[in-house]
């Protein structure tokens, strides 16, 4: 058997039954059995960033989340837009990472799911970028207009969907 992998997996959204939670637990699906695959669900939980915090004893949740990414061999990020911009708790977790050095060279999936996106595709490119993760070209997806591409119990309904987050996740594993 090969050796386990961990895979953490973020949600750029709060809410429990977003379409990005959703395309999480569907690429969990996928998951070779011999590996973990985890949906962080602490991101609400995080303070507000502030440098003042961020020394030798940061606060507890954020400790945690640090430790989840330095143990992940991959992670992935799905994430709606909001505001033509990239949500404000995922821009704060990733805050918390930088001192940390956490993401440094980590093999990460980027999925971008909204009703358009590319404005929160594209900051995030350069946000992961002068985190220094190792961006997967091959596992960098934005789906626009993702609620017309499930049903209603948040399942993938469109086909060519379906396909680019399987490759996705194909082009993470691989580099693990």
């Amino acid at each position: 058997m090969t050796p386990t992998k961990k895979i953490l997996a973020i949600s750029g959204s709060l809410r429990g039954g977003s379409s990005n939670h959703a395309i999480l637990r569907f690429i969990g699906q996928m998951a070779p059995e011999y590996n973990e695959y985890v949906i962080y669900d602490g991101l609400s939980q995080l303070p507000h960033f502030d440098p003042g915090l961020d020394n030798d004893d940061p606060p507890e949740t954020v400790t945690a989340l640090r430790q989840l990414l330095t143990e992940a061999d991959g992670i992935i990020i799905c994430t709606p837009e909001y505001a033509y911009g990239v949500p404000g708790s995922l821009k704060n977790a990733l805050d918390w990472t930088v001192s940390s050095g956490s993401l440094v060279g980590k093999p990460l999936a980027l999925i971008t799911a909204s009703t358009g996106g590319q404005n929160a595709h594209a900051a995030l490119l350069l946000i992961l970028g002068a985190l220094s993760a190792n961006l997967l070209e091959d596992a960098t997806v934005l789906i626009s207009f993702i609620r017309s591409k499930m049903d209603g119990d948040g399942n993938i309904t469109d086909v060519e969907t379906a396909e680019r987050l399987k490759n996705a996740f194909t082009g993470l594993l691989s580099k693990l």
